[in-house]
């Protein structure tokens, strides 16, 4: 099995836009979702549980991010698959 890295940061973007979504429509729930791990990761999501606005903003910067992300990634993913043309040739090497 091969691993294809691009494959792995596109579903990853895609959790990540997920998950933002969900914290725009339910701040709540999405916040309540992640309460496991150590406990300064568990104060710091009731604290967000507890403060729907302050999980709404930083679940529109996350959304946004992944856009970012994706649209960065696919731009270096573009240049890197541009066919190379040798100098007094008329063939490309792709």
């Amino acid at each position: 099995m091969q691993f294809d890295l691009n494959r792995w940061k596109n579903f990853t973007a895609m959790a990540i836009i997920g998950d933002g979504i969900m914290g725009i429509i339910n701040p709540r729930r999405d916040a309540r979702a992640w309460h496991f791990g150590p406990q300064p990761l568990q104060n710091l999501m009731q604290s967000l549980e507890d403060k729907p606005n302050v999980t709404r903003i930083l679940s529109a910067a996350q959304v946004v991010g992944g856009i970012l992300w994706v649209l960065h990634s696919s731009k270096d993913d573009h240049t890197a698959k541009t066919p190379v043309k040798i100098e007094g040739s008329s063939r490309r090497l792709a």
